[in-house]
């Protein structure tokens, strides 16, 4: 089983720790032998999923939306990106260069087209801007690939 992952960054402390237990809930329903993760690894949602698919004893596929994508995430992030990424058995790049809005949807294209499946830890209201979580699930949706959606009862973006 072949699953994505897209979801919203900046997310309270609270938040964050609802959102890791509704992922280890999802990821623990699969199957540890079949599944392999596919995330970008934002920091976020998507890297808190790529551990956790880790953790369960899934593989990891990695998708680089651009070459200077890491450079645009946050510093503080970079050792978890760095591990993370030597632990993905495989890295997809878009071939793009600039880590802009275009270059994330384009990856967010390659990684729902990889997968089985997409979870997607989303509020359910639009993007805040083009290539967001809501963007993302609509592509998914459009193109015939099932979306669960993850989203603490009662929980806000900041």
């Amino acid at each position: 089983m072949r699953v994505g992952i897209t979801g919203h960054r900046g997310l309270s402390r609270e938040v964050e720790q609802r959102v890791r237990q509704l992922l280890e809930e999802a990821i623990s329903g699969f199957d540890a032998a079949e599944l392999v993760g596919i995330s970008c690894i934002a920091d976020g949602p998507d890297a808190w999923f790529a551990e956790a698919v880790l953790r369960h004893g899934g593989g990891l596929e990695a998708v680089v939306p651009a070459e200077q994508y890491r450079e645009g995430l946050p510093e503080d992030h970079w050792p978890v990106y760095d591990e993370l990424m030597r632990r993905a058995a495989e890295v997809h790049h878009t071939g793009m260069t600039a880590s802009d809005s275009q270059a994330h949807m384009a990856g967010s294209e390659i990684l729902v087209g990889l997968a089985d499946e997409l979870l997607a830890v989303w509020d359910g209201k639009p993007a805040w801007g083009y290539g967001g979580t809501a963007d993302v699930v609509s592509y998914a949706q459009r193109n015939g690939v099932p979306v669960r959606v993850l989203w603490p009862e009662g929980a806000t973006r900041e």
